[in-house]
């Protein structure tokens, strides 16, 4: 007997993929021992002998090894899903709601109405975490290995593992036999493991667990449903696992949530929010228990004849008395221009169980509320066990145009940009166009102006990578993770945390600030900070760390590249926590992309009559940091005067922002250019200084002329 191999060596010396040599196996064309775990054992001797028996295939083909079977997003079995409704609800949005970029689906289940959006950035939720991990497959944005998926999903359809687990133990013979059992537990178990080593991303371990919670629901000893299983089944259908064909060019943007819906619109947005909640008394955790325990795989204890585990956290208040006061509450919470609800008329048409939880009367008294409502209706067959028939069922959709939709809340970068053009959004904004299908911040800067228009598709672009790759962090990571990593930092260096200790702590008072306490602190973050090679997600949190706790929380390096701002009077304190969930938050709403061009170099050639461009360049004749060391001059100025001509020629809309006068300074080359094209452009003087962007003077553009100047 050689030496003991590894599988990967030997398929690697065998010239065979692992779904070729899974084939060949299962069709025992070759044999390979396990052990007690089911892992093969290999060793020199065998492998001799599978070199010899490959010979005997002369060619790949005669082998006739079968594509793989794979699986839909539709092909599983959900109370309630709209599947064949799709056509309906589609067709609907498209007539009665425009300019729709951004799609929540809060109430998600399968996702099968999510997919019908799939050109749209989503937002994907359900409170049901096997519904969540299915979404990430199909709709996550982290791309993933498609050969690495197969090999796995052959190499599990391979398997036959003896040894008992939680599935086997718990389950054995009745919803699966014992060997499906056994099978499903080893399966999941190994995804895990795999998932704990690195040697699969979330979107694969995702990919994989809908792999398996689909083969699942297909040979399920149930009627669709894990409420109870048919005693004394033969089973006579064996688990197969099939590839899901999931994408990967979904929306980078795209956003999976596994949360309460009335928690999530309180802190998201989108153009179009649908609701499908639950209808009736029928709670969807109780109905799918065992899949959301083989998904979650914490293995806890079960009870009943259905094996069911605690499910208390998971109950819908929409399956209860207090359904029509949840959905009041979410119905006001939502910032949406459109809220489409699915709600069938099965007020009092089936049994108690199945009647509606929410009057048609209530509906539209609470919609009526948010917008202007339209009804529309189809009719479907619905689900049930086979002991109830109803007859005339319909599902109807509610669209409500929402009144408040022509504007967002407005929020304020976490990045006390100079320039910034937050306090001068309410004289902006209404100036643009409210039907904007894409809109580019082209010197985004701070991003104030294009995380506050009414567009959820915006382009941010600005010549300074550090803020592209700083706002992809902060979405990358999220709120929860972002703050965390913030917080052990402040920790780490032993700098203030006045939000938690107040002033008093540090020995300070607000009045005089809290660089006394954080000098030498802040001087060693900065420090190491500067010696950081790699621009990975820690070096953006670390920097915007420095900026919160420097002076005037400004960015600004040194020609050697080094962050250069003393210590300043405030650190991570209540408003800059407020204003980066905020703007987290909104992130993770809208359908943004972040770009590092300089101007001239920003592709457009798909730029259309509906996108609108916003210019806040450097000011000719004003100073910041940003405009040190030549950063814009005149000839710069020209070309993006010409550069906005060039638009305007193509019937793109822009604005821009600048001044005309300041200081005893004049822009001349704007004044030229407002009259060459005094009957093309419209100039709106507006009222604003900026006494809080400057630390030399009180106010650096006293007696200045800003303008916004716009070609509609």
């Amino acid at each position: 007997m050689g030496a003991v191999l590894t599988s990967s060596k030997v398929l690697k010396e065998l010239k065979l993929c692992r779904s070729t040599f899974y084939y060949l196996l299962k069709n025992n064309l070759i044999t390979v021992p396990t052990n007690e775990k089911g892992r093969y054992i290999w060793d020199e001797t065998l492998l001799l002998e599978l070199k010899e028996k490959l010979k005997s295939f002369e060619t790949p083909e005669e082998v006739e090894i079968p594509a793989y079977k794979t699986v839909n997003i539709s092909n599983r079995r959900y109370l309630g899903n709209k599947y064949k409704l799709l056509n309906f609800i589609k067709e609907t949005v498209e007539a009665e709601c425009q300019g729709v970029t951004t799609v929540a689906d809060i109430f998600a289940g399968t996702g099968s109405v999510a997919s019908a959006f799939a050109d749209k950035k989503l937002l994907v939720n359900d409170l049901l975490y096997f519904n969540h991990v299915c979404h990430i497959a199909w709709f996550g944005a982290e791309k993933y290995d498609a050969e690495k998926i197969c090999d796995l999903v052959c190499y599990y359809n391979a398997v036959c593992p003896t040894e008992d687990n939680y599935m086997s133990e718990n389950f054995a013979d009745t919803f699966f036999s014992l060997a499906d059992c056994r099978k499903i537990g080893f399966i999941r178990e190994d995804i895990e493991v795999n998932f704990k080593n690195g040697n699969i991303n979330a979107r694969e371990r995702a990919i994989l667990i809908t792999s398996l919670i689909y083969a699942m629901d297909k040979i399920a000893n149930t009627c669709g449903h894990y409420d109870a299983y048919f005693k004394g089944a033969s089973f006579d259908k064996k688990l197969e696992l099939c590839v899901p064909l999931a994408s990967n060019e979904n929306n980078p943007n795209n956003q999976c949530f596994n949360e309460d819906a009335n928690l999530l619109v309180k802190r998201t947005e989108a153009d179009l929010v649908y609701i499908d909640p639950p209808y009736n008394s029928r709670q969807y955790c109780d109905a799918y228990h065992l899949l959301e325990n083989v998904a979650r795989w914490e293995k806890p204890p079960v009870s009943g004849v259905a094996l069911k585990m605690d499910r208390k956290a998971l109950k819908s208040d929409y399956c209860t008395a207090s359904a029509v006061k949840a959905f009041e509450e979410l119905i006001s919470d939502i910032r949406a221009r459109y809220i489409v609800l699915s709600y069938n008329n099965m007020a009092e048409k089936g049994n108690e169980r199945s009647n509606a939880k929410i009057c048609d009367e209530d509906i539209m008294r609470i919609l009526s509320r948010k917008g202007k409502v339209k009804l529309f209706s189809a009719q479907y067959r619905a689900f049930n066990a086979g002991k109830t028939h109803i007859k005339g069922n319909e599902e109807r959709l509610f669209v409500c145009e929402c009144y408040d939709s022509g504007q967002k809340t407005l929020i304020q970068s976490p990045l006390n940009y100079t320039g910034g053009k937050f306090k001068l959004l309410p004289q902006i904004l209404p100036h643009f166009p409210t039907d904007i299908s894409r809109f580019v911040d082209l010197f985004c800067g701070g991003g104030n102006v294009g995380m506050n228009v009414f567009c959820n598709k915006v382009i941010f672009n600005d010549k300074n990578p550090l803020l592209k790759n700083m706002f992809e962090t902060f979405r990358t990571l999220g709120k929860e993770k972002t703050f965390e990593k913030i917080e052990k930092i402040i920790s780490d260096y032993g700098l203030s945390d006045s939000y938690r200790n107040g002033y008093d702590a540090y020995g300070c008072v607000s009045a005089n600030g809290l660089a006394p306490y954080n000098g030498e602190k802040f001087l060693k973050l900065r420090e190491d900070f500067n010696r950081l090679t790699e621009r990975d997600g820690d070096y953006y949190i670390k920097l915007y760390v420095l900026i919160v706790f420097a002076f005037n929380n400004q960015i600004r390096f040194n020609k050697k590249g080094a962050y250069n701002l003393p210590v300043g009077k405030r650190d991570f304190n209540k408003n800059m926590r407020e204003k980066l969930a905020l703007f987290i938050d909104r992130l993770e709403s809208g359908d943004y992309r972040f770009e590092n061009f300089d101007f001239r170099s920003l592709p457009n050639e798909d730029w259309d009559e509906k996108t609108f461009v916003y210019a806040d360049p450097p000011y000719l004749i004003t100073c910041a940091t940003y405009n040190e060391q030549d950063g814009w001059n005149e000839e710069l100025e020209k070309e993006l005067l010409s550069y906005l001509d060039g638009l305007h020629e193509r019937g793109i809309r822009f604005a821009l922002s600048n001044v005309l006068r300041s200081k005893g300074k004049e822009n001349t080359l704007l004044l030229n250019w407002i009259a060459e094209n005094r009957h093309r452009y419209r100039v709106i003087y507006l009222n604003y200084s900026y006494s809080n962007s400057n630390y030399h003077t009180k106010d650096r553009t006293s007696g200045a002329e800003e303008v916004l100047i716009v070609n509609d």
